[in-house]
């Protein structure tokens, strides 16, 4: 089975969803999970405790769509319970989730970040919308992007790209992810970089702390 990282999916087997399914949920969670059982929808990837991984089990979680309440389920499963592994969609694939003043330029931004050799992918409400096609998005929804980095240079040029594209909307949200899985958002690097603040807040599987330095995140200065 593959090391886990954040924002990775994971899908369950049949035996995976009746045992998730006959624990005790309320009305709107049972009619959630049922929907999610019968279309073979993923669950994400969440924070892992170690009691959770000691005992053989994966943290996961499923934000549902307007329908149920947008509740935000979490449950943990057996590794023997899940079936296959799945990653968000690519940036490019959201386009048409996009408002009309935006899509224009969506395939030169997704263009230009696949020069940088960065892999750009979207989870959040457009991620999800495009996964279930159901209603995840909403008036407020960012577009979080997942950007996949090896290095600061690296970094740097694809913050340049996202800056020039933030005046946008919906708001350009999102992390940069470095080799070691940890994951910066992309406007605390940009000020941080620039000397407007000491530490940036780094997310990793197993939880999150400040960082004021690159030791420890496999990158070149």
């Amino acid at each position: 089975m593959p090391p886990l990282h954040r924002h990775q999916l994971v899908r369950l087997t049949r035996e995976g969803w009746q045992r998730v399914r006959q624990r005790p949920w309320d009305a709107t969670g049972a009619a959630c999970l049922a929907h999610w059982a019968s279309h073979d929808l993923p669950l994400v990837v969440t924070r892992q405790l170690p009691e959770v991984r000691t005992a053989g089990g994966i943290a996961l979680g499923l934000p549902a769509p307007g329908r149920w309440e947008r509740r935000r389920l979490a449950l943990v499963v057996s590794r023997h319970d899940v079936s296959w592994f799945d990653e968000f969609p690519r940036a490019e694939q959201i386009r048409t989730l996009l408002p009309a003043k935006v899509r224009g330029d969506w395939p030169q931004l997704c263009a230009a970040l696949a020069d940088r050799g960065a892999l750009a992918r979207v989870h959040g409400s457009h991620g999800w919308q495009r996964l279930t096609g159901l209603d995840h998005l909403h008036a407020g929804s960012d577009i979080d992007l997942c950007l996949h980095v090896e290095h600061a240079d690296q970094a740097d040029q694809v913050v340049a790209l996202l800056e020039a594209h933030a005046h946008h909307q919906p708001r350009l949200d999102g992390e940069l992810v470095f080799p070691d899985g940890g994951a910066v958002a992309w406007r605390e690097w940009l000020a941080w970089r620039a000397g407007l603040s000491r530490a940036v807040l780094v997310k990793r599987l197993e939880g999150c702390s400040l960082q004021g330095d690159l030791v420890g995140m496999e990158l070149a200065a």
